[in-house]
């Protein structure tokens, strides 16, 4: 694995800007690795990260792990918290790591001289130790062979608007099987022609 520094330059060259959210994202990845006993994560498909936010520390993680959605290596649950989950899909070791809410306030204790809240997090997240910024927890995680990486292991069409539907995502209503959207889950609203 890089040092801290080399994944700093990276995480700002792939998000476009640095941010105590980049910091945090690249310290969770690396602690989150190293948990679960990856010394490289980008080597391979041997990690699964689920992140529960869709804020700057996601791309952070990203950075380091390599892990995307197009591998089916990166997994979105919408939860809204700092907060990441690290799977080793060869020992099926996992830890869910946890940015404390606490790290803020210890930001501003040990460096408010600093001008800046900015400032102060960004120096706090890259100089505290991890048991200053996080909390972890070895957990379990039930990978069901339609999330793993790879080709599709199933593929319908929607009876009702007739789309591909890939990976058991379909659901079964009265008897025909349908995506999500034509069932009522749509994030979207078709407009009139």
């Amino acid at each position: 694995m890089k040092d801290l520094d080399d994944y700093l330059v990276e995480a700002e060259n792939n998000h476009g800007h640095m941010c105590p959210g980049q910091i945090l994202g690249v310290r969770m990845a690396m602690l989150g690795c190293r948990l679960v006993g990856i010394d490289e994560p980008r080597v391979g498909k041997r990690i699964i990260v689920y992140v529960e936010i869709d804020r700057c520390a996601t791309d952070a993680i990203n950075t380091v792990t390599g892990c995307r959605l197009g591998k089916r290596t990166l997994k979105f649950r919408d939860f809204g918290k700092l907060a990441a989950t690290f799977l080793n899909t060869e020992t099926n070791e996992a830890v869910r790591v946890v940015a404390l809410e606490s790290s803020r306030d210890l930001a501003r204790e040990c460096f408010g001289h600093l001008e800046t809240k900015k400032a102060q997090q960004m120096e706090a997240y890259h100089t505290l130790p991890d048991e200053k910024l996080f909390t972890w927890s070895r957990v379990s995680v039930a990978l069901p062979e339609s999330d793993r990486p790879g080709h599709p292991t199933s593929r319908v069409a929607c009876e009702e608007c007739g789309e591909g539907i890939n990976d058991h995502r379909e659901v079964v209503v009265d008897g025909r099987s349908i995506c999500r959207s034509c069932a009522g889950e749509a994030y979207y609203q078709a407009l009139p022609d």
